[in-house]
């Protein structure tokens, strides 16, 4: 596990760049925390990690972004909304989250992977944000099983 403590927006981008920099087709970044934690900006550095250079932002009401143009394609999911398995699979998330075309950058992810009978995905990464103070972040990263 790789933590990290990030100061500012800047820097919680800048994270998520080096998080998505070296990722392959299939890469799951699994990202939790509490509202404002900073997903949003850690899913805006996997973007730009991949050279997406366009703007990047919660997708809470549309459920999925879809970020072209950068070395992958990046699938910013948000399942803040949706709670129950049945209302993500009725979405039609379910095969971004067990065989995407590019990365996925999951915000809530614990709403589908801390359920019972979901396997491990061999390229899934979990981040856990916590907010510290107003600007300070942890960044708790646990890379992919290989």
């Amino acid at each position: 596990m790789v933590e990290a403590i990030t100061h500012s927006v800047e820097e919680t981008v800048a994270f998520g760049q080096q998080l998505s920099a070296r990722a392959q087709p299939g890469t799951i970044f699994a990202l939790d925390g509490d509202l404002g934690a900073g997903k949003t900006q850690l899913a805006r550095g996997i973007a730009q990690g991949v050279g997406y250079e366009g703007r990047v932002q919660s997708p809470s009401y549309g459920l999925i972004n879809i970020y072209e143009g950068g070395r992958l394609t990046v699938f910013h999911l948000d399942l803040y909304r949706l709670e129950e398995p049945d209302e993500i699979i009725g979405a039609g998330l379910e095969e971004y989250l067990t065989e995407p075309a590019g990365i996925v950058a999951l915000e809530w992810a614990n709403r589908w992977f801390d359920r019972p009978g979901v396997s491990a995905i061999a390229q899934l990464h979990r981040v856990r944000l916590e907010t510290l103070s107003e600007t300070e972040r942890r960044i708790r990263h646990e890379p992919a099983r290989t």
